[in-house]
Formats: structure tokens, C-alpha cells, sequence
């Protein structure tokens, strides 16, 4: 089996006290798949970018991961259905 390398790109967007991340996923079957998240700086919190970042961009990520394994569970599902 040869080895393959899958590309993740990242990008994250603020306005005011909101980021938003965006996690893309390619293989090299040319899946794509993007998962989104947001973080909202409460206002009372002093500002802090990097904290809001890191939130965007790993419930991004988790998001991403619901959507891979979506995928991975029907492409099992229909692999199962050739062989029978």
C-alpha cells in the first residue's frame, strides 16, 4: 500500500467579537469536505484573539470530523453491499 498525504487548509475570519474558522479537508480521491465554527468573545471578557481562534477552529474541526465519518459510514455501508 502506498503512502498518501491529505491537505488540511484553515481559515479563520473575525469581525467585532466573532471568529469564524473554516477547516478544509482533501484526500487525494479529491473528497472535499469543510467544517465550520464560530466563537463569540463575551463582552465583559477582556479581548484575547488567540483564545477565540483556537475555540473557531476546534469545534471546525469537530465539525469536519462529524462529516468525515458521515462519509467513512456509508462508504462502509455501501463496500458491505458489493460484496454480499
Amino acid at each position: 500500500m502506498a503512502d498518501r498525504q491529505w491537505s488540511i487548509q484553515i481559515d479563520i475570519a473575525e469581525s467585532g467579537d466573532l471568529a469564524t474558522a473554516y477547516v478544509t479537508l482533501t484526500s487525494p480521491a479529491d473528497v472535499r469536505l469543510t467544517g465550520c465554527g464560530e466563537a463569540h468573545r463575551n463582552p465583559a471578557d477582556p479581548p484575547a484573539p488567540q483564545i477565540g481562534e483556537e475555540l473557531a477552529v476546534g469545534r471546525a474541526l469537530i465539525d469536519l470530523t462529524g462529516k468525515l465519518l458521515g462519509v467513512a459510514t456509508k462508504d462502509v455501508r455501501e463496500n458491505v453491499r458489493s460484496a454480499t
